[in-house]
């Protein structure tokens, strides 16, 4: 009975190491035109939110922003069939959680490590009761709590500008750039794509 259980756990297991070898060597082979059009999107859409906001929000400040930008960078134009990189993950987890970090914040303004945790622990919850879990969400939650006082003093202007002016240029600019090759449509839904590619032409 040992050697039975014994010789079907080695069966997983070298089913396993198969599997992980095949991903692995899927995941690492480049397709140059595909990585040209993430960095093309992302350097625009990043380019375009940091020139916007430039005067908006002292340079100091909005690096801790651009930080949770740069992370849905990463999704919207990376990793563009993600679940989480979709439109209303992108928007809605942004906009749930700067929500979320505002509000916390103003209850709980003397108690930053209780403020912080609580920012982004129910951002998270938020998120995922929404439907729009994304993960970068739980920094712009984090940084209406720890940011500085030209942030806090925006109160829950912070939640419409800079993050819904930012993930909205974001996602415009991912919209163009993830529809220009056929190899790639954003976002996934079919009815969506048909009528962008469309409109694009």
């Amino acid at each position: 009975m040992q050697k039975i259980i014994a010789q079907v756990v080695k069966e997983k297991l070298k089913r396993t190491v198969r599997l992980s070898k095949y991903i692995l060597y899927k995941e690492t082979l480049v397709d140059y035109r595909e990585k040209t059009w993430s960095f093309i999107g992302a350097f625009v859409g990043i380019g375009l939110v940091v020139f916007i906001q430039h005067n908006f929000i002292p340079e100091a400040e909005s690096l801790f922003l651009i930080g949770s930008f740069g992370a849905s960078s990463v999704l919207i134009y990376g990793e563009i069939q993600s679940p989480l990189a979709q439109p209303r993950n992108l928007i809605g987890g942004h906009v749930v959680s700067a929500f979320i970090g505002v509000s916390i914040f103003k209850l709980l303004p003397d108690m930053l490590w209780l403020a912080s945790s609580l920012a982004v622990g129910l951002s998270i919850v938020s998120m995922q009761y929404t439907k729009t879990l994304h993960p970068p969400g739980g920094a712009t939650a984090l940084i209406a709590v720890i940011g500085g006082e030209k942030i806090h003093n925006l109160g829950f202007l912070y939640v419409f500008s800079p993050v819904l002016t930012g993930t909205i240029i974001l996602f415009l600019v991912a919209i163009i750039f993830n529809n220009i090759t056929r190899n790639r449509c954003y976002p996934t839904h079919g009815k969506y794509t048909k009528f962008i590619r469309k409109k694009l032409g």
